[in-house]
């Protein structure tokens, strides 16, 4: 192992990546990953009006017809996100999601498996942007021109001094834009 990159992010995520400086680092973190003892937390903007909050558990696994696409697959492996409702926005629920696990696309994969995509996303949103009814709102979702995800918070156990370390991302200005957008066209519906 060399040291680099302990983690991935799906491509057009933002926020935070635990990046080590040297092989012994890198050992030590990826194995926090491993063991599942790395806090990630995410924030998502999701379709439709999502209540309270919940735990998603369920098997991802490759989609068999879309080789990009992955799936939810009672044969797949084992995928446990946890959510919490931050803010709505008409239309749209913020999301704050914790994952156990860090399957590829879990986040979003998830979301659709619950009918609630994450906006913006084009392999799983389900055609939910078109159906924004404001048209501020899918304005705001093709300027984002990604999905509105973002890794927001990680905490782990420093690999040399044992310091549990946390870490916090505040959301980039095309987030925030995005999140303007579905506010203000809110309130002017209201």
């Amino acid at each position: 192992m060399r040291p680099g990159i302990v983690h991935r992010l799906d491509r057009d995520t933002s926020g935070l990546m635990v990046v080590a400086k040297t092989d012994a680092a890198l050992e030590h973190l990826a194995g926090q990953f491993r063991a599942r003892t790395v806090e990630k937390g995410y924030l998502a903007l999701v379709h439709g009006d999502v209540v309270g909050t919940g735990t998603i558990d369920a098997p991802i696994a490759r989609d068999r017809k879309h080789r990009l696409k992955m799936t939810v697959d009672p044969g797949g492996r084992p995928a446990r996100s946890h959510y919490v409702v931050r803010q709505r926005f008409g239309p749209v629920t913020l999301l704050e999601v914790r994952i156990e696990t860090g399957r590829t696309h879990q986040i979003r994969v998830h979301c659709a498996h619950i009918r609630h995509p994450v906006v913006g996303d084009p392999l799983y949103g389900l055609g939910c942007d078109r159906q924004l009814r404001h048209p501020s709102q899918r304005q705001a979702v093709e300027r984002l021109g990604r999905q509105f995800l973002h890794a927001a918070h990680l905490a782990f156990v420093h690999p040399v001094s044992a310091q549990p370390m946390r870490f916090v991302s505040p959301l980039p200005p095309d987030l925030q834009g995005c999140l303007v957008a579905f506010a203000g066209s809110e309130a002017r519906l209201a």
